[in-house]
């Protein structure tokens, strides 16, 4: 008698492959279940078009509140039942205390973004103008917005980090595997309004120092923190985000020119004033990575 041939196990990057795919189309099916219930109550009778280039507070809070919802769900049911990843791989629990972690995210985000919106008053001509509204409505209202950008953030982070990054990484390196995240993280934001070239690039860029960041001492909590912080600094200083405009009282952001400069009405992400800044953000992470890796 033959003994029957030993079962194959697929190839590591064949199941990588299966596990990432696997977890964004679990993401979206859940996305898409939990938002429809409530689509026509959300978009009050407004166009997909102009709800994408002008998304009203509660449509954004709630997508990005249901994708959070949706892609926790993936990571669980991929990462955890079926791949047993556990919360030192994804890099949730890391040297750093989450408290820490966040907290030097926040600032990573912040100071690259307040200096490139900074540089542009000096090269630029940008200029800051008054706007209707009083000082402590625009501390109410960047509050506010800061609270609807924050699952948004972090959502992105499970799709564009998290697992997909831990997974590709274990089968490309590292290296490769932040360049290929960070390609589709840029790609994700292609149908943006006023997108350009350089804002895709920029945001490419963007991903990698997120990357660096969630490899940081911190983990996923710097680099939730680190993209809240960008995201937050540019909507309160009254600027897009990718394109997305937030209506902020008190005062008014004139980008000034050359648009490649400043970003135009993509915001700063579409200038190169923000690439200068974001390579330096790259730099400053790498740096801290290699003082203490993890």
């Amino acid at each position: 008698m033959t003994e029957p041939a030993p079962t194959r196990r697929p190839r590591p990057f064949l199941r990588a492959v299966g596990a990432i795919l696997s977890f964004y189309l679990l993401g979206f099916i859940l996305s898409a279940l939990l938002l429809l219930p409530f689509a026509d109550r959300l978009t009050g009778g407004v166009s997909a078009t102009e709800l994408a280039a002008r998304p009203t507070p509660a449509f954004a809070l709630v997508q990005g509140a249901v994708l959070l919802l949706a892609f926790g769900a993936a990571t669980w049911v991929v990462g955890i039942r079926a791949l047993r990843l556990d919360a030192v791989d994804l890099r949730w629990r890391t040297p750093l205390a989450r408290a820490k972690g966040l907290g030097v995210g926040i600032a990573l985000g912040v100071l690259p973004a307040a200096v490139a919106m900074a540089m542009g008053v000096f090269t630029a001509g940008a200029e800051w103008t008054r706007d209707g509204g009083s000082l402590a409505q625009w501390l109410s209202q960047a509050g506010r917005t800061a609270l609807i950008l924050a699952p948004a953030a972090l959502s992105e982070e499970l799709m564009f980090r998290g697992l997909p990054l831990v997974v590709a990484a274990g089968v490309l390196g590292r290296g490769r595997a932040i360049v290929l995240l960070s390609v589709l993280f840029a790609l994700a934001h292609i149908l943006n309004p006023d997108v350009t070239a350089g804002g895709i690039g920029n945001i490419a860029l963007a991903g990698i120092f997120l990357s660096l960041g969630f490899y940081s001492p911190g983990g996923m909590w710097t680099a939730f923190g680190a993209h809240l912080g960008w995201n937050a600094t540019l909507a309160a200083l009254a600027a897009p985000v990718s394109g997305l405009p937030f209506d902020i009282p008190y005062i008014d952001y004139q980008t000034g020119s050359p648009t490649w400069l400043t970003g135009g009405a993509f915001g700063p992400e579409g200038g190169l004033l923000a690439t200068v800044t974001l390579a330096a953000a790259v730099a400053l992470v790498g740096q801290w990575i290699r003082k203490e890796p993890t």
